[in-house]
This record gives structure tokens, sequence and C-alpha cells, in this order.
């Protein structure tokens, strides 16, 4: 190469080296179409005096013809890319300063945060829209602690709604006594609740208070096994994130001797516990399956809570209460 090649790369080269501080890299080529055909166009800075004056190469190249200025440019421009991503490596966005990571874990000490697992059951309600799971499990930790209450399920509906809106106690009763008179199924005739296509924090206040009484309603009405002699067997299911709770619940009488007998088909491990005022059964399985659990001497009239706990989901055990008729 002669002197004038060596020349212009050591004008590339300080130009790269001045020009790979500054953000507008988009000046570094420029390609222009003249007469239908790409025509390359470098801009080239010589240094001059401390100064850098911008110059540009002719437009007499045709397509192929790439000179030899060009690849040593892109070799140069290379080499120092490798280098700097050599000499400093990038970051992630959450490292001060390099760091090793193994290549494989024994035992991961991050874990996925689940989503509750008993939320699940929420697609099995019949609502208009879906409430957010944070009301969702305020709505049924709340219909829990008060379902083996025995005031009326108005007050209950109330009791379980009323730390959501704890400022309009009196619109608050008046939707759950609409709602109250509306059947589960009914939804369309829920005058409150007239655009049914935005989400639930699009609602306004009313509207949020008729659909969390709704959900209420169910939730009780899920959480509850009405049995009698008359109507001695009664299922129910229960959707979780691990799979579907089934329960089976026969009203058994033998020589004027009656019991309960509770039959669980459970999607993991569990703890079943039936509970009257004066005794209790318990049943525990290592394993996805059956289990059962009796109480014997059950008395008409008399409030029995079914507790199924499954600790691959929750902690808190879901509560359902059956009462005995006659």
């Amino acid at each position: 190469m002669n002197s004038d090649s060596e020349s212009l790369q050591h004008q590339l080269i300080a130009w790269l080296l001045v020009k790979n501080t500054q953000t507008d890299e988009h000046n570094l080529v420029n390609c222009e179409e003249n007469e239908g055909v790409e025509i390359f166009n470098e801009k080239v800075a010589a240094l001059n005096g401390g100064a850098f004056e911008l110059r540009c190469i002719p437009q007499t190249f045709q397509l192929g013809e790439i000179p030899t200025v060009q690849e040593r440019f892109q070799a140069v421009l290379k080499r120092r890319l490798q280098t700097q991503i050599q000499n400093h490596p990038p970051l992630f966005p959450w490292e001060a300063q390099l760091t090793d990571y193994p290549e494989c874990l024994d035992k991961p000490s991050l874990e996925l945060v689940p989503v509750w697992g008993w939320a699940a059951q929420q697609s099995k309600l019949n609502l208009p829209i879906p409430l957010p799971e944070r009301v969702f499990q305020q709505l049924l930790e709340k219909c829990q602690a008060i379902i083996a209450s025995s005031v009326p399920l108005g007050a209950k509906l109330v009791q379980t709604v009323e730390n959501l809106f704890p400022d309009d106690s009196q619109t608050l009763n008046d939707l759950a006594g609409l709602v109250l008179r509306t059947p589960s199924r009914s939804v369309d005739a829920l005058e409150t609740m007239p655009n049914l296509e935005s989400d639930y924090s699009d609602l306004q206040p009313r509207q949020q208070m008729a659909l969390s009484l709704l959900a209420a309603k169910q939730l009780l009405e899920n959480l509850t096994l009405p049995i009698s002699a008359t109507n001695r067997v009664v299922e129910r299911q229960w959707l979780t994130s691990a799979g579907v709770l089934t329960l089976k619940v026969e009203y058994q009488t033998q020589d004027q001797v009656t019991k309960l007998r509770v039959q669980s088909e459970l999607p993991s491990k569990a703890i079943v516990k039936l509970q009257g005022d004066a005794s209790q059964a318990t049943a525990e399985s290592s394993s996805p399956g059956c289990l059962s659990v009796e109480l014997h001497n059950t008395q008409p009239n008399q409030t029995y809570t079914l507790e199924v706990e499954l600790k691959e989901i929750d902690q808190q055990p879901l509560v359902f209460v059956i009462v005995p008729t006659v």
C-alpha cells in the first residue's frame, strides 16, 4: 500500500477513537442511492491542528469495487469492538460488577411465587367479569371466617364485603337485598351493572359492590353442604391450582344412630378434619387420592365444619360447613 493509503488508515483510526465517544453513530456510514445504484459514501475525519475536519470520498465507486481502505477500516473496527468487549464486558441490569455464576445449581435459591391456590375456583363462579385476585382472596377469607355463623345470609353478605367499602354501608345493605333476591344464574337481572365489558377497576363503586356481593353469595353457597334425611348425599367440587378437590357427604342412619361420612378425592397430600361441638375425626394422606372421615352420633340442626388442608397450596385450610336437618 502506498503512503497515501497508510496516511488514510491512520486518519481512520484517529477518527474511530474520537467518534467512539459520540452518540450519533448513525453518521459513521451513510449509504445513498445515485441513479438507482447504491454508492458507498464514507465520512473521514482528518486530524488538522488538533481539530477534526470531515472529508467526503468522491462517489465514484460502483457496486463491487470495494477499496482496500474499506477492508482495513472494517478490520480495525472489528478488532476495537472485540477489545472493548473483552476489557469491559457488559453487565446485567442488576449487577454492579462482574460476577461469576455456576453453570448449574443443585438447589435453586429462588422459587417462583405461585398464584394463591384456592383462587382457581373463581373460574367456576357465575360472574359477569372476573374479580382481581386480591379482592377474591379477601372475600373468600372473610367467608371462611363467618361461614359457621348463625346470622342470616344477608348479614353474612354485608359482613363479607363491608371491609372493601367501609364508607357506604347504606348502599351496601340495599344492594345486598337485591343480590339476595337475584338467583345466582341470573346475572342479567342485576340492573346495577350495565357495563360488563370493563375491568373491575373501571366499574363504578356501586357496580363493584354488586359484583363483590354476588361473588360472596356464590362463595357462601359453595362452602355450605346442606344435607337432610330426605337429601342424604351432597357432592361438591372446588377447583385448586393443584387440581380438582371433590367432596361427597353422606348422612347415614343405622339403628337410630346417625353419622356423617365424608369421602374426598384429593389432588395432593392433605389433612381432612370433620368437627362438631363435642367430637372430631381427622384423616391424613401422604399422596393424592381418596380419603374419608366419619363422625358418629351426629345431631340435627347442629353445625359441623369440614376442613381440607392441602399443604402444596396453602397452610390455611379450606373450611366447609355441614348442617344436617330432619
